[in-house]
């Protein structure tokens, strides 16, 4: 029997616990603060019952079973890491305005971590954070709070997940894995572990290269999606529009044949923002990372910049519905907006960085009366409803920023019988123009014609 402690039972924690809880001879244990906002996932999970709101193919039924089975529970006592063959750390690293990354959780973890350490243990850190950090702080707390040597007495890697929400256990298990060992044996047990349950190769590398490409490859979709967005405001302003030209742009083909001068081209979509835990802070990690242990300075412009145009778009949505609700007669201040959806993503109750908080308060800030919905979050820190006609009724405008599906089947009529003033801004291209025009809407949306 094999014991394994995840620590954290978040978006990561949870489903990766799960998988692990469903291989035969692993017992898993998954410790959860018992804070006021996520205390209850406790008690939640111990009833085989699924926290994670939205649309996760699998996951409740797997959570389930093994709690059934008896291999998963949770607690919020760290006792249970003193006879634990495997721990890994899944707690959230954020960064501030600044960007600065905020290493408090991961600190206190690695403390208590290090405090109950058996020799022969391996631990993960699967939680991103700024190149350098396994080595330079995680690995020192452990060996302080516990008296071995990493390498030697216990072995530590650093392995970074790739989920997104909507698709947990489908990206853990049949997407390729980054194990980064802070030696060759940490990455070799890590590889080994990880072969349980992930079904593509798993790639076996130190761990400082292991945190590098985490965050590169969230700031490489980062940059572009900023390059669509730019694209879109171009768009925008000489008439034509930015999805039509993404759809022309992608026609050229992939030819893996010649990769130095292959064709193909993958515009991304642009939008009203970008959310999530990882895309709007992983720029920022990779800067902390060579200002605070690279060996000279660099300046990486390209990615801040993108970094700015992303966080920039939900002034844009207010750009637009100044101009929509100008063509109507009305003036911004003082007006009802209805903004649909809060979490970032579509379908999904996740709520981190979403651009929607941006534009509640960029609206707030102008004067108007901006009024939250989302079909699938319950928790927010801003006042929000789940009743659309409750956020709709009397509003001068309507912004779109999610494309949950309960938005894609609104209709128009009722939308418009609802709303004071006709005027619909669409953050995501889930409306066509004409078709709204016609049924009497003012409508604006992000890289169309204006």
């Amino acid at each position: 029997m094999r014991k394994v402690v995840v620590i954290g039972m978040g978006y990561v924690g949870i489903p990766i616990a799960a998988l692990f809880a469903d291989v035969a001879g692993f017992q898993v244990v998954g410790i959860q603060r018992r804070s006021q906002r996520s205390g209850w996932k406790i008690a939640w999970l111990n009833a085989g019952r699924n926290p994670v709101g939205g649309d996760e193919p699998g996951l409740s039924e797997l959570i389930a079973r093994v709690v059934k089975n008896g291999t998963f529970r949770v607690t919020d006592d760290y006792a249970a890491c003193h006879d634990a063959d495997v721990i890994l750390i899944d707690v959230q690293t954020p960064t501030d305005a600044a960007g600065t990354p905020h290493y408090e959780s991961l600190i206190a973890v690695s403390n208590q971590v290090g405090r109950y350490l058996k020799p022969g243990t391996l631990v993960v850190i699967e939680s991103t954070v700024a190149p350098g950090t396994t080595t330079r702080i995680v690995k020192p707390l452990l060996e302080d709070a516990s008296g071995f040597v990493a390498g030697r007495d216990f072995y530590l890697a650093f392995s970074y997940e790739r989920v997104m929400v909507g698709r947990l256990i489908k990206n853990i298990v049949h997407l390729p894995r980054i194990v980064g060992g802070v030696d060759e044996e940490s990455a070799r047990r890590g590889v080994e572990l990880y072969s349980h349950i992930v079904q593509e190769k798993i790639y076996p590398t130190d761990s400082l290269t292991a945190e590098t490409a985490k965050v590169v490859e969230n700031a490489y979709r980062d940059v572009n999606i900023a390059f669509a967005n730019e694209v879109a405001l171009i768009c925008e302003s000489l008439g034509v529009d930015a999805f039509a030209v993404r759809e022309l742009v992608n026609t050229l083909p992939n030819d893996p044949l010649h990769p130095a001068s292959n064709p193909v081209r993958n515009m991304h979509f642009p939008g009203a923002g970008v959310g999530g835990h990882c895309l709007p802070k992983d720029s920022w990690l990779l800067k902390y990372g060579v200002d605070t242990f690279g060996t000279f300075t660099v300046d990486p412009q390209v990615i801040l910049s993108s970094r700015a145009l992303n966080r920039w778009m939900p002034l844009h949505i207010v750009e637009l519905l100044d101009e929509g609700l100008r063509d109507a007669g009305r003036n911004l201040a003082s007006s009802k907006v209805a903004i649909l959806g809060v979490a970032f993503l579509e379908n999904s109750d996740d709520t981190r960085n979403t651009p929607s908080q941006d534009l509640y308060a960029h609206l707030q800030e102008r004067g108007a009366q901006p009024v939250l919905h989302d079909p699938y979050v319950r928790d927010f820190e801003l006042p929000f409803t789940a009743d659309i006609t409750e956020a709709v009724d009397g509003a001068d405008a309507v912004a779109l920023v999610t494309l949950h599906r309960a938005y894609r089947e609104l209709s128009l009529e009722s939308l418009k019988r609802l709303m004071r003033t006709p005027v619909l801004v669409d953050g995501r291209n889930a409306f066509d123009k004409a078709t709204c025009e016609a049924a009497g809407f003012i409508y604006k949306g992000v890289g169309k014609p204006r």
